[in-house]
C-alpha cells in the first residue's frame, strides 16, 4: 500500500484559501473538495487564521487609553443599575407566570 504524498502550500495559497472559505459563506468541505484538499487541513488552516490576532486588534490592545475617574465611575454606575433591571425583569416573567397560571 503506498503511502500519501506530502504537498507543501504557500503562506499566500493557504490564506487564499482561508478567505475563499470566510467569503463565500461555504462550508469548508465544499471548498476543500474545490480545491482537492482533505477538509481537515483546510480547516485547520481557517482555526489558525481565527485564533491569530489581526494587526488592527493588536493596535487597539497596545494603544489603549486609560479611563478617567469619572468614566469608570459611570461605568460601575451602569452596571450595578444593570444588575437592578435584570432582577427587575425577573420578578415581572415570575409575577407574570404566576398570573397566568404558569410557574416558571
Amino acid at each position: 500500500m503506498e503511502g500519501r504524498q506530502h504537498r507543501s502550500f504557500s503562506d499566500d495559497y493557504k490564506r487564499q484559501a482561508v478567505d475563499l472559505v470566510m467569503s463565500s459563506g461555504r462550508s469548508v468541505t465544499s471548498v476543500a473538495k474545490e480545491l482537492n484538499l482533505c477538509d481537515s487541513v483546510l480547516r485547520r488552516w481557517v482555526d489558525q487564521h481565527r485564533s491569530k490576532p489581526t494587526a488592527a486588534a493588536q493596535r487597539s490592545i497596545t494603544q489603549a487609553p486609560l479611563m478617567s475617574a469619572d468614566q469608570a465611575s459611570e461605568i460601575a454606575e451602569l452596571r450595578r443599575e444593570n444588575e437592578r433591571l435584570r432582577m427587575e425583569r425577573g420578578i415581572l416573567k415570575k409575577s407574570i407566570g404566576i398570573f397566568a397560571g404558569t410557574r416558571t
